[in-house]
């Protein structure tokens, strides 16, 4: 490259990724080129060399402060949002997870722990460990604010105010995610959530990774009373995807769910042909007769006698029989979302809406990581000089992060043409109040779950039936099952080159 600086990135870059089988990712083409080139080759090759060098130009920088009312730098991985065990394994692999300047690789040499990078995967505590070192180890240390609550932004004629901590700044970059606000339980189960009886089942709905995890917490001898959506057709689990030997925590408590399914729909419960086959050492570790699961099952009746410490609930199963079961507890995890709340109701319409858009925007609904793909899919920078970053853009593992942050920097420093005209500038407002909370109704309104097809898009989760120790042979394979079909002329007709 004549011009080898990543601050130019342009469209024309990553243009052929859409029909590229060599890019086949779901997410954004500007994320994916910069995963490409930071860890070419990474899900079929162990420590791959770089395309990327990062080189330290302070001379170059600009005053900026990066803001987060989380202990410590990390944001969710910060916190512990489910209650769950913190020792669980990431998604990711160690090697995915790591940033520009000081890699994952780089911290856990510091601890004398180099073993325990290639082909791991770390746990929640671990990754927040190393979010926590890093501004430290890359210098930006004095830029960082953690414990800070950032609130009444709005827009002014030069740029923008954050009314809470009366700063003023050019541009804003947008990090919040959408995994900050739990989900929470109908009101008419929302007193078993305050139970902690554990001699009495724990009730767990959800049929997600958070559901996956309070059930893997859970101490072995505890009855777990599990309820669960199941639509493999229409909407499947993401826990289908988890290879037993990558994820088998994961692919143990989807066989569980996968068993309930299969005896729900016959007329007398059968031990499903999957529990005789050889399991996991993390199959063992639980006793799964203590564990129910129900699919597609309504909780039709709840009963909390006074002093009891548990609740009767009565469930209506799919056959349309009703059972009735004691629980002493309840972890309601059906999804985490995210919200703009902390920005003034203007600048939440500006960012939310779409030109052509007739219908107003609810600016008080929580988020999804599909609010603003669409607009992300066009560009990054959703209203002028506001850009989004990270799981806003619907693409949530850390390794798709860098791609949306190198295209707001070379925004931010005219490296990369603005698409905003310089005088479509909304009119600058005062900020407004907004409610200090949402009501049960609004929740359920703007939570209600959307049929979806089985090839959506899964924030990069689509992947992880693939054991990636085992990538590289195949990809051996099918290079030399495609030498052969080249050789053969075949796919000319038998015109093609020939081996003979």
């Amino acid at each position: 490259m004549k011009e080898p600086n990543l601050l130019q990135l342009t469209p024309d870059l990553y243009a052929h990724f859409a029909s590229s089988l060599r890019y086949s990712t779901q997410a954004l083409p500007v994320n994916t080129l910069l995963d490409t080139l930071v860890r070419p080759n990474a899900d079929t090759e162990l420590n791959p060399i770089s395309c990327v060098e990062w080189q330290y130009e302070p001379e170059k920088a600009i005053s900026h402060v990066a803001i987060g009312d989380t202990q410590h730098a990390g944001g969710q991985w910060a916190d512990n949002p489910v209650d769950a065990s913190t020792d669980i394994g990431t998604l990711s692999y160690a090697e995915q997870l790591s940033l520009p300047g000081y890699s994952y690789a780089d911290h856990v040499a510091k601890k004398e722990m180099q073993g325990q990078c290639d082909f791991v995967r770390p746990s929640r505590t671990e990754v927040a460990e190393y979010l926590r070192a890093y501004p430290e180890a890359v210098g930006i240390a004095g830029a960082v604010f953690a414990e800070t609550r950032v609130d009444d932004v709005h827009r002014t004629k030069d740029g923008f105010v954050i009314g809470s901590l009366s700063i003023k700044c050019k541009h804003l970059v947008l990090a919040s995610g959408t995994f900050n606000v739990n989900i929470p339980p109908p009101t008419s189960l929302a007193p078993i959530a305050q139970l902690n009886s554990i001699e009495t089942p724990l009730l767990v709905i959800g049929s997600g990774f958070s559901a996956a995890d309070v059930i893997i917490s859970a101490p072995s001898t505890r009855r777990i009373v599990h309820i669960f959506k199941w639509a493999p057709e229409k909407r499947p689990s993401p826990l289908r995807g988890c290879h037993h030997t990558a994820y088998p925590e994961y692919a143990a408590v989807y066989r569980q769910m996968k068993i309930a399914a299969v005896s729900s729909n016959k007329t007398r419960a059968a031990k499903s042909p999957m529990t005789r086959r050889k399991s996991t050492p993390f199959f063992t570790k639980r006793d799964w007769d203590l564990y129910e699961g129900m699919p597609n099952a309504e909780i039709i009746d709840v009963s909390l006698p006074d002093n009891a410490g548990t609740a009767t609930i009565i469930i209506r199963l799919t056959s349309g029989e009703t059972i009735t079961r004691e629980v002493g507890g309840l972890d309601y995890v059906v999804g985490r979302r995210g919200t703009l709340n902390f920005l003034s109701n203007e600048l939440r319409t500006e960012i939310l809406s779409a030109p052509d858009q007739v219908t107003p925007v609810n600016t008080q609904a929580l988020i999804s990581g599909r609010t603003l793909r669409t607009k992300a899919e066009t560009s990054t920078e959703v209203a002028k000089h506001v850009f989004i970053v990270g799981s806003l853009t619907g693409d949530s593992l850390i390794r798709h992060a860098i791609g949306g942050c190198v295209f707001a920097a070379g925004r931010i420093t005219d490296h990369i043409p603005t698409d905003h005209s310089p005088d479509s500038t909304p009119s600058p407002t005062s900020s407004t109040p907004r409610s200090a909370s949402l009501s049960d109704s609004d929740y359920t309104e703007r939570l209600e779950l959307k049929r979806t097809t089985t090839g959506e898009r899964t924030n990069g989760h689509a992947d992880l039936h693939l054991d990636r120790r085992k990538l590289t042979k195949s990809v051996e394979v099918a290079h030399e099952e495609n030498r052969v079909w080249v050789g053969s002329g075949w796919w000319a007709g038998g015109l093609g080159p020939s081996t003979t």
